[in-house]
């Protein structure tokens, strides 16, 4: 079989790649090894409550995103989250308080001491950073100590990096896991200057930043996205197809061999492009053969386990007042999960009216070997400590009506410190291979908006090859 165009995985990148792709070049081929499109973006219907075991939402940083669902018929499913919504709370001292978001409330907020918001005031004379070397390469949570200081590290930072990666801010890069931060401080000195500065720049531009852009979904959840793409590249998509390697196509000297198994029959596919859509350590085997050293870059990306769980209560049941997103929880809390998102709040459809849904997530980075080591009996004594700390917090009187889990052994990709040399492996790498693409989640950014952005970028650079 030959095809002008061979797309391995289909995710959101691998898919949104493909529909743009696809209009000037319709001789491409999507494989995806599962039997659904969509990859983490997963959503579950069951009961009359709706769980997304994936991203439950994404936010609204591109027109490419709101184009992709236009163009896959879909528009008039896409829907924004609830004013409410707006509101998310962080854990202290077990007590719930509003993550402020303007001056006053600022001030207002016992969330932070008094120190903590007199050292915030400081920021604008805190000095660059000045690294050592070219290598050198701040993490993020040095980089909020040096600028904002321990506390707002401890209740700001920390439990969004456990509730946005999964991850442990000591390990993450604010060069390549926060580029916007550390951008602020490159060219403005500073963050508040920055972001007083950079609002201006923003106006001019169609992108929002992730503060101000609206957060989205589906009224069938967030796996309506990548079904609908699928859906209207038809036949092009073929699922069940587990590519094994990838090759140089010495026969024709130029070109590539994706081979695959697909219902227990080998295939190859000659074709002029490649582009890998999937995670990481899946890309490190299937390219073993033509680099060892990119492969050796793509297995040390960490992703570290996470278990998904999705509760549902009778309405009654719950003593807390449902006005926000949700809560996450800093480390310093010594709580077993990382935080709760009230979907209830959010969108319309996650249950009926008379119940509130709730998902929960537990492990990360911060604590991987909580479920590494937890399985069948152990995993169920977890989760039911995890359910009596929620219940605390919530002031939760019954059992859930509905419970169901997902374990994802490897979750979120972790643009750790160093993660910058990896990216650099990657050019070089699409360099000596021409026609040969690396992208998904663990390349600029994680997130939905990131990933459909990125598959724009990646649109261009094919197109770009096949024009010479």
């Amino acid at each position: 079989m030959k095809k002008e165009i061979t797309i391995i995985g289909a995710g959101i990148s691998g898919l949104a790649a493909a529909h743009w792709l696809e209009k000037d070049h319709p001789d491409i081929i999507v494989l995806e090894k599962g039997a659904a499109p969509g990859g983490t973006m997963q959503t579950e219907i069951r009961d009359n409550f709706l769980f997304d075991h994936g991203p439950n939402s994404g936010l609204e940083t591109t027109p490419l995103i709101r184009k992709l669902a236009e163009e896959s018929g879909i528009s008039g499913e896409m829907i924004y989250a609830r004013e409410e919504g707006n509101k998310r709370y962080i854990l202290r001292n077990n007590t719930l308080h509003a993550l402020p978001t303007s001056p006053g409330s600022f001030l207002k907020t016992r969330l932070f001491s008094s120190k903590a918001k007199l050292r915030l005031l400081c920021e604008p004379f805190v000095s660059k950073f000045k690294a050592a070397s070219a290598e050198d390469d701040e993490s993020i949570a040095d980089f909020v100590r040096r600028r904002l200081g321990q506390e707002f590290l401890d209740y700001a930072i920390n439990p969004f990096v456990g509730g946005v990666f999964a991850g442990n801010p000591e390990n993450l890069s604010v060069k390549s896991a926060f580029p916007r931060l550390y951008r602020l401080e490159e060219k403005y000195g500073g963050l508040i200057m920055g972001m007083i500065k950079g609002r201006k720049e923003r106006k001019k531009s169609a992108e929002d930043s992730k503060q101000s852009a609206k957060m989205f979904s589906f009224r069938q959840g967030m796996n309506s996205l990548p079904r609908a793409v699928a859906h209207s590249l038809g036949e092009k998509v073929v699922f069940g197809a587990e590519v094994n390697t990838v090759e140089h196509n010495e026969k024709e000297n130029s070109g590539y061999l994706v081979k695959y198994k697909r219902d227990g029959e080998e295939y190859t596919i000659e074709t002029k492009v490649v582009v890998s859509t999937i995670p990481a350590y899946i890309a490190a085997d299937i390219l073993s053969g033509i680099d060892k050293n990119v492969s050796e870059h793509l297995f040390s990306i960490y992703y570290p386990p996470v278990l998904v769980l999705c509760l549902g209560y009778r309405k009654e049941a719950v003593g807390r007042n449902l006005d926000g997103f949700g809560f996450l929880i800093p480390e310093k809390e010594k709580k077993l999960f990382l935080g709760a998102i009230w979907n209830t709040v959010l969108f319309p459809e996650r249950s009926d009216e008379n119940h509130v849904s709730f998902t929960l997530f537990i492990g990360g980075a911060r604590s991987p070997g909580l479920l590494n080591e937890k399985e069948n009996d152990a995993r169920e004594n977890l989760i039911q400590e995890v359910l009596k700390e929620f219940h605390d917090v919530m002031e939760i009187n019954e059992t859930p009506v509905f419970m169901a889990q997902k374990f994802w052994e490897k979750a979120i990709p972790q643009y750790n410190t160093g993660h910058f040399e990896h990216d650099r492996e990657f050019d070089k790498f699409e360099e000596s291979n021409p026609g040969l693409f690396l992208a998904g989640n663990y390349r600029g950014g994680i997130s939905v908006g990131d990933c459909i952005k990125n598959s724009d970028a990646v649109y261009r650079k094919v197109t770009e090859f096949l024009s010479n």
